[in-house]
C-alpha cells in the first residue's frame, strides 16, 4: 500500500490572491481600523496622521521579514524579552594579585610526578593481579 507524504508543509496556502490567510487578515484589519479612525475623527488631517502608521504597521506584519522570520514573530519575541525578568549569573571582577599570595599558593600546590606509559601499564597490570588474587582468596 502506498501513502502520499505531504511536502512543502512550511509554505502557507494562498487564499486571497497572492496573500495567505494571515497576511489578508493583517492587511484587512489594519485597513479597516485606519478607515474607522479616519471616518470617526472630524479633522481629516488628524485622521490621516493617525491612520497612516496603522496601515504601515499592518503592512509590516504582512510582508516584512527579519532574518527570514516574520515581523510578528520578531515583535512577539521582543515583547517577551522586555516584559520578563532578566537573570544575570556572572559579572567579571578584576582581581589584584599580590606577589606574596602567588608565592604562598605555589608552596601549597602538590607536585605530581609524570608517569611514562610503560610504568602506567605495569602499575595497572600489577593492580589487576592483586585484585584477582584477593578475589580468589575470598572465594575459598
Amino acid at each position: 500500500m502506498e501513502f502520499q507524504v505531504p511536502q512543502f508543509i512550511e509554505i502557507e496556502d494562498r487564499i486571497f490572491g497572492p496573500l495567505t490567510l494571515k497576511q489578508g487578515l493583517y492587511l484587512g484589519g489594519g485597513i479597516g481600523a485606519a478607515v474607522a479612525i479616519y471616518l470617526s475623527i472630524p479633522y481629516k488631517f488628524l485622521g490621516v496622521l493617525i491612520s497612516v502608521p496603522i496601515i504601515i504597521f499592518a503592512a509590516a506584519l504582512s510582508f516584512y521579514k527579519i532574518n527570514g522570520r516574520s515581523f510578528i514573530n520578531t515583535l512577539e519575541n521582543a515583547i517577551y524579552y522586555i516584559s520578563k525578568d532578566k537573570l544575570y549569573l556572572w559579572k567579571k571582577e578584576d582581581k589584584k594579585i599580590n606577589k606574596s599570595t602567588e608565592i604562598e599558593t605555589a608552596k601549597n600546590t602538590i607536585i605530581v610526578p609524570k608517569i611514562s606509559e610503560s610504568k602506567l601499564k605495569d602499575l595497572t597490570w600489577s593492580l589487576d593481579i592483586k585484585e584477582n588474587t584477593l578475589s580468589k582468596n575470598n572465594r575459598q
